[in-house]
């Protein structure tokens, strides 16, 4: 099988991968790509094989069935991304319960607190970048909030977070990793010194299974760098991305402002059309696998497009049209299977608090018309543009 790269397509790609996907779908559901970062691996871009690819327990989390390390795992520990079961299934079920539907709704008087917040102080401007002004700060002071980091910290928790999920540089990217790992290590300890608070690090910290099992520091350190990332990153691109896909559809946003109760149906409708994630992360398969007639051959790195696969034409009819009335029920924006992500209660939570307050504060809402062209996150992990300038 011949090797697609990627990267021959530049920026464009970058931009607008779903032409990409859609050829590709059409030769296959199964290809063997170099990603744009240079590495070659085995792309699933069907939904239906892309589906079962999240749940196929050949294809494991954990990068020591090639015999090696991620470099976060290496300089943090473990974490859920990373580890297959019974480790992953004991993790799991250690925080599961710091995520339920109740525990999250409790969050929504705060949620809407910050978020008035942050929209009275950008409405006097009339403009501003939707990223720094909304999408940004109130996912990552939910999550900060949560976890008990301190507000001082977070700028320069984002600088390294924005380096971790699209590097500018391997260099550039340790040194984060490094920075991130320091600093997650000195705040475990001093939860542990202060005892017991009313944050989510220090539940995990005091976190107990039935059989006295407790997390250890690595295990802290990498739960805690999870939740950050995976608590942060992902919402500022699901707000960001669906009001830059009601600005430029404007009959949706109508639709939606005409009838309000088809807020959910845009949030689902994003996370299909438009979704945080391009590509879940790494899996390797232990032995040979076939997956929609190819064969993968054992200890092999495998890239499942969850932006391909919910585009798929055999899964939901038109894929390429943004509809906010559509059943996107099924789409794979959050994963599938047992490493279906913890935090789409909260995401889902934020994304409806922050969008029908902007939508109802600002009913002159357009994107700027002077910002210029959009800048695309980099790489293949997250799916969103670093600014989204707006005005009103």
């Amino acid at each position: 099988m011949s090797v697609i790269d990627l990267g021959e397509y530049g920026a464009d790609f970058t931009a607008n991968p779903y032409p990409y996907y859609a050829k590709m779908r059409e030769n296959g559901p199964v290809h063997r790509v170099r990603t744009t970062d240079g590495a070659e691996v085995w792309l699933v871009v069907g939904h239906e094989e892309a589906r079962a690819a999240l749940n196929d327990q050949r294809l494991s989390k954990s990068p020591s069935v090639l015999g090696m390390t991620m470099l976060d795992e290496e300089l943090i520990g473990p974490n859920l991304l990373v580890l297959d079961p019974p480790d992953h299934t004991r993790l799991r079920r250690l925080i599961a319960g710091e995520f339920t539907g109740r525990r999250v709704e409790a969050l929504r008087p705060r949620v809407q607190r910050l978020t008035d917040e942050l929209l009275d102080a950008m409405e006097p401007a009339g403009r501003a970048d939707l990223v720094d002004a909304l999408a940004f700060p109130l996912p990552i002071t939910v999550i900060c909030e949560l976890l008990g980091v301190p507000a001082a910290d977070r700028d320069a928790f984002r600088r390294w977070s924005n380096e971790i999920v699209a590097p500018s540089g391997a260099e550039p990217e340790r040194e984060a990793i490094e920075s991130l790992a320091a600093y997650l290590g000195e705040l475990v300890e001093d939860k542990r010194a202060a005892g017991p608070e009313d944050d989510l690090l220090s539940a995990l910290i005091a976190a107990r299974a039935e059989d006295g099992d407790r997390l250890s520091l690595p295990e802290l350190r990498g739960l805690a760098y999870l939740l950050l990332l995976a608590g942060h990153e992902t919402t500022v691109n699901l707000i960001a991305n669906a009001v830059r896909a009601l600005l430029t559809h404007p009959e949706q946003l109508a639709a939606l402002r005409a009838d309000p109760g088809l807020l959910d149906g845009v949030i689902e409708e994003t996370l299909r059309w438009e979704g945080p994630v391009e590509t879940a992360t790494y899996r390797f398969s232990r032995e040979a696998v076939t997956i929609g007639g190819t064969v993968i051959p054992a200890y092999e790195p495998v890239l499942v497009s969850l932006a391909s696969g919910d585009r798929d034409p055999e899964r939901f009819a038109d894929p390429d049209r943004f509809d906010i009335t559509r059943d996107p029920r099924g789409h794979l924006a959050f994963g599938h299977g047992i490493h279906f992500c913890l935090g789409a209660p909260l995401a889902r939570l934020e994304a409806q608090v922050a969008l029908r307050t902007l939508l109802d504060r600002f009913p002159g809402l357009e994107l700027d018309p002077e910002s210029g062209s959009l800048d695309w996150l980099p790489g293949m992990l997250m799916r969103g543009t670093r600014r989204l300038p707006i005005r009103w």
